[in-house]
């Protein structure tokens, strides 16, 4: 039967609207800074099926993307009849929704006159999840945490206490991580409750026809897109930190198949005894979403748009792992698939960038005796685009915010001495690299404390494209020297941690960058007045008062060697 299409277009438009009030609702009930002000998060709704219809605006593709499928996994383990109005279901389990245990998915099935129509769902970063902390020192999954299999959370809207009491008993942050839970709970239900009333207005009793034309709309629109781009077969390969003893290289053939696309990533480095493992939904969620933001950005986000995009990596590989890998880091690995497969399509428009998301967890106890941990999100530079510079700090691919500094001091003993954009970090280019930032870190007072240095692009810069400079690699240190990456590191009271993040790589000669651009940068203080002339060929002087802390654009001048002022 054919859905009226005008009807198609308000349901979709209104479940875009509810969307917001889901995630909106999560947020603003979050007890972490994790879900409250970095989004670690994503929110969605899917028909009875479990095919997803749509996506909240927030939300990191490796959250809303591996959702996506894993849904498929709670419809399979509680079918409609095994399921009540007020029932909730969750796991955490890495090989079925995010790839590892500290994201919990929670899923609602909703009811309208006593028939199951649709699900609301939602994954977030937990902010502990018991075992050690994350990072890559984990052998087997079994070390990094409590692991949930899909089971029920609220029975029938009651609290299934014994899980609860469970959770709390294994986690360091019982009470952010419990509530936390209990606004994702939240979310779901003011998501499903607006449905509800959605579905009534229009005097529909499913919403399944309208949720498959929504998403054969999308598909139809991305094989479009395919289409126009030529059949072949394109390769790439990246480099990653890895570790001193264990080189972790990635490899995608990309082959253009008329409407569909196929990404293999055969090649890739096997599984590593460390925890940056991938599971395979995690491979697909990245390896989805650069197919989209590359090819057709403007499509509408669900089931539909993953359909022509097949991905395989083979088993027992590092984005393919098997149980029981150790996977807490998996974004290590993950984020730097996006620049990978942009490389390797016909085209390509994007340097790389910083990519993996720099994640650092602080603990330790306070000059009182109480104990904290936090964690600190930080992005780094994305990498040049075709026709524009890359964006600064930006979390890309995650979509991630950065932790403010605010709230850094206020929830920790912590003290961030420093926090400012870091000169000549992008790549030099006719469009320049996006800029890491640098900070600093000290405690407040004599405790004992300790981090978790989650990064990467410390040895191996972004790449620059067509003659662009690679971005400045990241730097992870004491004053006393470097500190190791992806371990648990303990500090003494007066150490100073510095945490500088990668720029994004250049795109094109630099010398044919506009030097009214590099005297922008300049001014702007994105890039130095040395690196102006050496790398631009652009000579700046400044004609001000030096001890100026205000420095204006008209109290320099540019030359440049190339015969343009």
């Amino acid at each position: 039967m054919s859905v009226d299409p005008i009807l198609v277009g308000l349901l979709g438009n209104r479940l875009h609207s509810i969307l917001a009030e889901q995630q909106n609702a999560l947020v603003n009930t979050a007890f972490s800074s994790v879900v409250r002000e970095s989004l670690d998060l994503a929110c969605a709704v899917f028909d009875s099926r479990g095919e997803m219809i749509g996506q909240s605006v927030g939300g990191t593709p490796g959250h809303i993307n591996a959702m996506a499928t894993g849904m498929h996994h709670f419809v399979a383990a509680y079918p409609p009849e095994t399921l009540v109005p007020g029932d909730v279901l969750l796991t955490n389990d890495p090989w079925q929704t995010a790839g590892q245990i500290n994201d919990i998915t929670v899923a609602t099935p909703v009811f309208l006159r006593g028939r199951l129509v649709a699900w609301f769902a939602s994954c977030c970063h937990a902010p502990d999840i018991g075992g050690r902390l994350v990072s890559a020192e984990a052998h087997e999954v079994f070390e990094e945490g409590l692991r949930l299999p899909i089971m029920k959370f609220l029975r029938a809207g009651e609290v299934n206490a014994d899980l609860e009491l469970l959770i709390r008993a294994n986690v360091r942050t019982p009470e952010e991580t419990i509530g936390d839970l209990y606004a994702q709970v939240t979310g779901n239900e003011v998501g499903a409750a607006s449905l509800v009333r959605l579905l009534e207005e229009f005097g529909l009793d499913s919403l399944d026809e309208v949720a498959a034309e929504i998403m054969n709309r999308s598909e139809r629109a991305l094989r479009d897109a395919l289409a126009k781009l030529p059949d072949g077969t394109y390769t790439s390969e990246l480099a990653t930190d890895g570790f001193d003893d264990e080189e972790v290289v990635l490899k995608v053939a990309v082959t253009i198949d008329g409407e569909d696309i196929h990404l293999d990533f055969a090649g890739s480095s096997p599984q590593s005894r460390r925890g940056i493992n991938v599971v395979l939904n995690y491979t697909r969620a990245y390896a989805s979403f650069a197919v989209k933001a590359a090819i057709s950005p403007e499509v509408p986000h669900n089931a539909g748009s993953f359909r022509p995009v097949h991905v395989t990596a083979p088993e027992g590989s590092v984005l393919n792992c098997t149980p029981p890998a150790p996977v807490a880091s998996r974004h290590l690995i993950g984020h730097f698939l996006p620049s990978l497969l942009m490389t390797a399509l016909p085209g390509n428009a994007l340097a790389h960038s910083a990519d993996a998301l720099w994640m650092t967890i602080w603990r330790g106890i306070d000059a009182e005796g109480r104990e904290f941990m936090l964690n600190v999100f930080q992005t780094g530079g994305i990498g040049a685009r075709s026709t524009k510079d890359g964006l600064n700090t930006t979390g890309f691919p995650s979509g991630l915010r950065s932790t403010p500094t605010e709230v850094i001091e206020t929830m920790a003993p912590l003290i961030q001495r420093e926090r400012v954009l870091r000169m000549d970090s992008g790549g030099a280019g006719k469009w320049r690299g996006g800029l890491g930032q640098c900070t600093t870190m000290a405690a407040r007072g004599e405790i004992s404390w300790s981090v978790n240095g989650n990064v990467d692009r410390v040895r191996r810069p972004a790449s620059g494209v067509d003659s662009g400079h690679d971005g400045a690699a990241g730097r992870f240190e004491l004053d006393r020297g470097a500190l190791p990456s992806k371990s648990r590191v303990n500090l003494r009271p007066d150490d100073v941690v510095n945490v500088d993040l990668p720029g994004g790589g250049g795109y094109g000669d630099p010398f044919e960058r506009d030097p009214g651009a590099v005297l922008a940068d300049v001014v702007d203080g994105y890039i130095s007045v040395e690196a102006a002339r050496e790398l631009y060929g652009v000579e700046v002087t400044y004609h001000g008062d030096p001890e100026a802390l205000v420095r204006l654009p008209e109290d320099y001048t540019a030359v440049s060697s190339r015969g343009r002022k």
